[in-house]
């Protein structure tokens, strides 16, 4: 009879804790906390009604000093680049909903004031947005532009001192919720971003209902009809693509270790599923067919964590290039997602209930494979940086 052995994690295999210095693996273990014990027993409640308590999660969030958390000043906890994608792991291992809350709420919208806002935009936004008292969204995506943001229809025009806004957003996660909206449009010039605070007449957030995806997570569309801003409303810090392109990079960068997260907890529910079920009077588990699988899937997810953990040591020394983002979103979502899906034929029918995560995950992360960034788009900037040549028209 063989002999059975104490199970070892699969990222454990790899060793990688051993490349994370201690206060990362602190605030990484904090964050798994909160998830074991805030998260996972509701989010699957959350995900079959599809809502999402998001206000008293954010105000959580905040005490938690996850949101902002790499940024520097005002409110938040700046960490390094490696601690806050070890969080955006810990957050997708409970769901991607939660994760994506966090995202926009820190790299996008906190992001983008932090770093193209001025003085009095940071300090009028940051600090409540640091505390989870005030909830940001990024107006980017439009229905007709995705993956070409250039063409967006939005306009601002100028009116005197004042900016006014015409458009639509769709696809805005924490839309509905907002205090506070990024938008990006058109104007005269170039196109520019604004700070709109969605109290604002004219700001109209609906929220989209009848998803498959993403249903622990608010995504809305944005209207804004005739909606008059102050001029200090605008961000004074850039014009043109760059300033939500660097917005984006920086969200894109989460999900480098948020899908792993994701992809994680599909495969150690999966193990301990396995070595629990009996089939012709063995575990699942000691069949050679599953361990066949099991090793495969191990060897993505250490592989994507080796990737993920060298793009953060990139960040923290300022050396991340933008194609490097998109060599970790490309790469990571794809195999998590891979991931998910094989997990799910070894579960069996059990594997299509809440009881399990692996569903669940699998349906989200069908989202995260084409939100920021598709991954045609990625396959096309890593193209354009192997070859020199621009392939995207």
């Amino acid at each position: 009879m063989a002999r059975t052995a104490a199970p070892t994690a699969p990222l454990e295999l790899f060793g990688t804790d051993a490349l994370i210095g201690e206060e990362d693996l602190a605030i990484r273990d904090t964050v798994r906390r909160f998830v074991e014990d805030r998260i996972r027993p509701e989010v699957g409640e959350w995900y079959e009604a599809g809502s999402l308590p998001a206000r008293d999660l954010a105000k959580e969030l905040g005490r938690l000093g996850v949101l902002g958390m790499h940024l520097e000043g005002y409110g938040c906890a700046g960490t390094s680049g490696t601690a806050y994608g070890l969080a955006c792991m810990e957050l997708e291992a409970g769901d991607s909903g939660l994760r994506s809350l966090v995202s926009v709420q820190g790299s996008l919208a906190m992001f983008a004031i932090w770093r193209h806002g001025s003085e009095e935009q940071k300090q009028e936004w940051l600090p409540r947005m640091a505390a989870g008292e005030a909830i940001g969204c990024f107006g980017l995506t439009e229905p007709d532009f995705g993956s070409n943001p250039a063409g967006m229809r939005t306009r601002a025009r100028r009116v005197g001192d004042d900016w006014v806004l015409t458009g639509n957003k769709m696809w805005i996660t924490n839309g509905s919720v907002a205090d506070v909206a990024v938008v990006w449009a058109q104007t005269d010039d170039r196109i520019r971003g604004f700070v709109v605070p969605t109290e604002t007449p004219g700001f109209s957030a609906p929220e989209i209902k009848r998803k498959l995806s993403l249903r622990a997570s608010v995504t809305s569309e944005l209207v804004l009809d005739e909606v008059r801003l102050p001029g200090s409303a605008v961000l004074p810090g850039v014009a043109g693509l760059s300033g939500p392109l660097s917005c984006l990079n920086e969200a894109r960068y989460g999900i480098v270790f948020g899908a792993l997260g994701a992809a994680r907890d599909c495969l150690e529910a999966t193990i301990a599923y396995a070595r629990d079920r009996e089939i012709f009077d063995r575990s699942l588990a000691s069949y050679q067919l599953t361990q066949a699988k099991l090793a495969d899937m191990t060897l993505e997810l250490g592989k994507g964590m080796l990737l993920a953990l060298h793009l953060g040591r990139l960040k923290d020394e300022e050396r991340l290039a933008s194609e490097q983002v998109s060599l970790g979103k490309l790469n990571n979502v794809r195999e998590a997602i891979a991931i998910a899906r094989e997990c799910r034929t070894i579960l069996g029918a059990a594997g299509i209930t809440t009881e399990y995560p692996v569903m669940r995950h699998a349906n989200n992360l069908e989202s995260v494979l084409t939100y920021e960034g598709t991954s045609e788009v990625h396959q096309l900037v890593i193209g354009r940086a192997v070859t020199g040549e621009a392939a995207f028209r």
